[in-house]
């Protein structure tokens, strides 16, 4: 191996970690640099999209198109605003659209399971259906007042009497044919009696009959055989008069009731004048309708004492055709629908059909289809959230048969699998114009995206939420204006300007940045409410700095049972943490518990040990299945690191072994990369580490310190840890040197820095930090003449000398040929 393969140490590693100074370890905002005093000034100024610019564009140009297949998704993490800005988006846009039409269903008389759809302006379904109500009652009155006028009565008397006479004067002459070959006949319920009488008018019976002369007998059967004849041709000639006299009760009915009702449909038809889509079928609809009633107006004339309960039924199912369901009534709406729908089941969602039970058959009618979300959102937007549909396939199918044709058809998919017979409907199908908005989050989007595209080309305008932005001035005016919606909102009392600066320094926290505020504003929401609780509390009309602080306090006391129950465990000596000292292979990593709704630093001790052999390096939570695979990643790149800091020695004559003591959780993440470095490199030089300072840091493989998550609550779970054991001067954390931006660390950890009770060290490189935990020169590579490459008095050099000891006693141990140096 040449001289130039040695990795290099960087220039600004030969010394140990700089410290940074307590101006450096948070960003403060100036009140006073807000522009204004307090919240109530802002009150009445809109709602501004903070951080959200390219979302907001995204969305305006998404409502804005009427296109098919540009539907929005929207994605973002919870509690970004991403609802909330959107809804507010929709009323914007919608407020600049037409009402759209309402929509009814009507019976249809050809094919009654199809109801017909029709769509009407705003206000004209409510109209039509009024109407039609009126319509019915009034008629219910006026055919029968109509049939009960004189003049009618007086042509259907006539009309009867025609037929009478007609019928009487055949009736008669029948008789007298019975009587010439003696039967009697009689009428009883509707049927022709007749019966065999003698000379003295009297009935034959079958006996009588049989004792008469053979003769008599035969002169009889054949006037029988005549009468019947006779009979039929009675009948022959009465049917065609009673045909007539029915037809010509319908047709004096119809002549009676026809201007009536012309006038009655005239009327609706004037007031539904308005040119609209479906005006033709509205007037087939009513043509129709008046051609029923013409056909059933039998049904208005009184009927006998035991009939009048049947009649009366049967006229009301017959009256019950000719109402409107209106199922869409847009007649109060101001511009276009706007909907989110919160429970996107099957029902709420696409419509449905209501059935009731009829001797345990289940029946329904056009008069019970409801509408869905779907088509009351017709002309406007509608909003659901990806998550709920995932969990209905059939749901999910309905709206992907829906997005690719446009229609809609009510249906109840329940009835299907009833074991009662049932009257099913067919609604005719519907087009449908929404612009649908769907939320959801980002791993949602990706997956639709490759698993299910066909459903994914129709969300074209893709909306996303940041969930941090850059700091400015406008963005901390308008989280101003945020906190002065959430007071008025939520009817709280304002905030001041230093109380809303807080509220700002805290959303920098959250995004870990002194340069960028998070956009998590549900936590910003959250703690408004908190903060004016305790500003209440103590009676104040108005919420102060020291207010929020007081609100933080209170939120961590009520989550951070498990940091402090950890800490205690410390204290006692339960966990073993040494915070003072030194000691070799071993030292203090820093590592995150995120509980979900808390988060806090924790250290714990990391351990290094090498011997002479061959298997390398070890990672025992990898052995156990503690580790996962970031971590394993990790220690790999420490390794090829390690080993380029020895290539000269190659193969390495080491089993080195790291473990993370009283860890039992398992551990994931790079951030104790550093740590392991230097708890190896100790073990190697016999170099002690000071304890007192605690490590984080991710490391790539030419040593530089790459920046972690979790900075803040790692340097303070410490920080408090020291704390509690009393705070010596000499304690402090070695955090990457490009996570100075990303410190947001309490008012306590600031003031101890300034007062030089802890301290917080950043490294670019990572012989910079084992510079500053072993107080000894790291050393630079020499010439590789075969013997050493560091020099001696050096922490590598030594560890170098430690490498050749390993090396000999290997090639004692028999295996001189796997252990010769390679030049």
């Amino acid at each position: 191996m040449t001289d130039s393969a040695l990795p290099p140490v960087p220039a600004e590693a030969a010394g140990p970690a700089p410290r940074l100074e307590a101006a450096a370890l948070r960003h403060r905002v100036d009140p006073d640099g807000l522009g204004f005093a307090d919240t109530a000034e802002l009150a009445h100024e809109p709602l501004p999209w903070i951080g959200q610019e390219r979302a907001h564009t995204a969305a305006r140009f998404g409502l804005g198109l009427d296109q098919p297949h540009y539907h929005l998704f929207v994605l973002g993490d919870v509690g970004t605003g991403r609802s909330t800005l959107l809804q507010q988006a929709m009323d914007a846009a919608a407020a600049a659209r037409p009402v759209p039409p309402d929509l009814c269903y009507l019976h249809n008389f050809q094919t009654p399971e199809r109801p017909r759809a029709l769509r009407l302006p705003a206000g004209q379904g409510r109209q039509l259906r009024q109407h039609m109500a009126e319509l019915v009652r009034a008629l219910q009155v006026d055919i029968p007042k109509r049939f009960a006028e004189p003049d009618f009565k007086a042509e259907l008397d006539a009309l009867e009497k025609r037929y009478s006479d007609q019928e009487t004067e055949a009736y008669a002459a029948l008789s007298t044919f019975a009587d010439e070959r003696h039967f009697s006949l009689r009428r009883d319920s509707g049927q022709l009696v007749f019966t065999l009488v003698n000379a003295q008018g009297e009935g034959l019976s079958a006996a009588e009959m049989s004792a008469l002369p053979k003769p008599e007998r035969d002169a009889f059967d054949q006037g029988e055989r005549e009468l019947r004849a006779q009979i039929l041709h009675f009948l022959e000639v009465t049917a065609p008069l009673e045909r007539a006299l029915r037809e010509g009760v319908v047709a004096l009915r119809i002549q009676a009731i026809k201007p009536l009702l012309d006038r009655a449909f005239g009327a609706v038809r004037q007031e539904l004048k308005k040119q609209f889509k479906d005006t033709r079928k509205l007037g087939t609809w009513l043509d129709e309708v008046t051609h029923d009633l013409l056909e059933h107006l039998e049904l208005f004339e009184p009927a006998a004492p035991e009939d009048d309960e049947d009649r009366r039924e049967a006229l009301a199912q017959q009256l019950a055709r000719y109402r409107v369901n209106l199922v869409v009534d847009n007649a109060d709406a101001q511009g276009a629908p706007v909907i989110v729908e919160n429970n996107p089941l099957y029902r709420p969602l696409f419509g449905s059909i209501e059935y009731q039970s009829d001797n345990d058959v289940l029946v329904t009618d056009f008069s019970r289809i409801r509408a869905g979300s779907l088509l009351k959102a017709h002309g406007g937007y509608l909003m659901l959230h990806l998550r709920d549909l995932f969990t209905d396939e059939l749901v999910w199918e309905k709206l992907r048969r829906f997005l690719r044709s446009g229609r809609l058809q009510i249906e109840e998919p329940g009835t299907m699998f009833s074991a009662l017979a049932t009257t099913s409907l067919e609604p005719e199908a519907v087009d449908v114009e929404v612009k649908l908005v769907l939320i959801g989050a980002n791993e949602h989007y990706y997956a639709l995206q490759e698993g299910d595209p066909e459903f994914a080309r129709h969300f074209r305008v893709k909306v996303d939420f940041a969930d941090a932005f850059h700091a400015s001035d406008d963005t901390r005016y308008a989280t101003g204006v945020f906190v002065a919606h959430t007071c008025r909102r939520l009817g709280l009392p304002h905030f001041s300007a230093a109380a809303v600066a807080r509220l700002i320094e805290d959303t920098h926290r959250e995004a870990e940045d002194q340069t960028r505020q998070s956009a998590a504003f549900a936590r910003t929401e959250a703690l408004v409410v908190e903060s004016a609780a305790t500003a209440q509390a103590r009676g104040a009309r108005r919420v102060e700095r020291a207010d929020v602080d007081a609100a933080l306090a209170a939120r961590n006391h009520r989550h951070d049972y498990p940091d402090q129950r950890l800490r205690e465990a410390i204290a006692e000596g339960d966990r073993l943490i040494a915070l003072g000292g030194a000691r070799v292979g071993q030292l203090n990593g820093l590592s995150v518990i995120d509980l979900g709704d808390y988060r806090f630093g924790l250290p714990m001790r990391v351990a290094a040990r090498t011997v002479a052999g061959s298997e390398g390096l070890l990672n025992i939570e990898r052995e156990v299945a503690l580790s996962g695979p970031i971590h394993d990643k990790a220690v790999l790149i420490l390794h090829s690191y390690l080993s380029a800091l020895f290539g000269h020695l190659a193969p390495l004559a080491l089993s080195a072994s790291i473990v993370f003591e009283q860890e039992y959780s398992g551990i994931e993440g790079d951030s104790a990369s550093c740590a392991e470095l230097f708890a190896l490199l100790s073990s190697l030089s016999g170099v002690p580490l000071k304890q007192g300072i605690a490590v984080t840091g991710a490391l790539n493989a030419f040593g530089e310190v790459l920046p972690i998550g979790g900075v803040n609550e790692k340097i303070e779970g410490f920080f408090r840890v020291c704390q509690t054991e009393g705070l010596t001067g000499t304690q402090g954390v070695l955090i990457p040197h490009r996570n100075r931006r990303h410190l947001m660390l309490s008012d306590e950890v600031c003031e101890a820095v300034a007062q030089g009770r802890f301290h917080i060290h950043t490294a670019r490189h990572a012989l910079e930090g084992l510079a500053l935990l072993t107080g000894v020169p790291v050393g630079e590579a020499g010439p590789a003449d075969g013997t050493l490459a560091y020099p001696p008095d050096t922490l590598l050099g030594r560890a170098e000398a430690t490498l050749h000891a390993y090396r000999r006693a290997m090639h004692r141990a028999g295996n001189p040929k796997a252990w010769r140096r390679r030049g």
